[in-house]
């Protein structure tokens, strides 16, 4: 039986009407609080409920070491962060495929050391945006950037559906590199890749939930809008069956939760760690469990009561 984790992707949403403060975290406070509020630990509290995260940030900029080497500091051992490839690695300018530019890779590789040398690196994540179709040209390109990053494990998240229509060509390339094929859950379009939700290689598993909000997934008045979508407890039901199952085959699996509008993402965390019988650990603000009552019976409003020593 592998080890599983299951997490957000993120941990930080300040702003917005999707905001997890409030909910999750803390209300914004004034006055007198305010110092206090500020100086409360979003990440340290977030590691209390989960053993794992996914970072966004690292797709938007290069990580930087002395930031990671906080993110490992805040965090209790045994925790992992997964990391998404900087944009520039994955998503082409006016080109058909990206260029692969060895010196933000060896920027990109020194910025996530810390956290490789503290044992929390989980894995890396090539996020391909939905026009990287399947070419010689662009499994030249994946195949290059895999073995730039051979000593991580890296989970390659394709979008296109020519990579599903060759798919024995865009598995035995993964394979070859022991690369895991994200399994994604997100609204499907006429072009969107075929899953079978199976483990590709046996080291780990990587899935990825980002809300089936269909109606507002290209249409929408803020990106944050494509992601406010709670699944139910019986659409959960049969990707806790496949994770229950992948973890007999793979040493590691990660799951994670995208749909993050006003803590979504918490909830079916929550929701499907119950379905696995996975421990929920933590306190969770009443706020909380009155926003999403579901989560009642799984969730502690109270610390736990501690014997005192004889």
């Amino acid at each position: 039986m592998g080890s599983l984790r299951i997490g957000t992707s993120g941990w930080n949403y300040p702003g917005g009407l999707g905001t997890w403060k409030g909910i999750f975290y803390p209300a914004p406070a004034k006055g007198s609080r305010a110092a206090a509020n500020r100086k409360f630990d979003e990440l340290a509290y977030y590691a209390e409920h989960f053993d794992t995260v996914e970072i966004n940030t690292t797709f938007y900029g290069l990580p930087k070491p002395a930031v990671a080497q906080t993110w490992a500091e805040r965090t209790p051992t045994g925790f992992e962060f997964s990391l998404k490839l900087y944009q520039h690695l994955t998503h082409a300018e006016g080109r058909q495929v990206p260029e692969l530019d060895l010196a933000v890779i060896d920027e990109y590789r020194r910025g996530i050391e810390p956290l490789a040398q503290a044992g929390k690196l989980g894995v890396l994540l090539a996020q391909f945006p939905a026009s990287f179709k399947e070419s010689p040209e662009s499994r030249a390109y994946l195949d290059a950037l895999l073995a730039r990053f051979h000593d991580y494990p890296v989970a390659v998240e394709l979008r296109h559906r020519s990579w599903s229509d060759n798919f024995h060509t865009t598995l035995s390339l993964l394979n070859s590199r022991k690369a895991a094929l994200a399994q994604i859950d997100e609204p499907k379009f006429r072009l969107s890749i075929h899953q079978n939700q199976l483990p590709n290689i046996t080291g780990f598993y990587y899935m990825r939930f980002h809300g089936r909000n269909a109606a507002q997934w290209w249409n929408h008045d803020k990106s944050e809008d494509r992601y406010n979508y709670l699944y139910s407890a019986d659409e959960l039901k049969p990707f806790a069956e496949t994770a229950g199952a992948a973890r007999r085959l793979v040493k590691k699996s990660y799951l994670y939760f995208n749909n993050h509008f006003a803590s979504k993402a918490v909830v079916n965390a929550v929701m499907i760690k119950s379905q696995l019988g996975e421990p929920i650990t933590g306190v969770y603000p009443q706020a909380f469990v009155d926003r999403y009552p579901e989560t009642a019976p799984f969730v502690s409003t109270k610390p736990a009561l501690q014997l005192a020593p004889k």
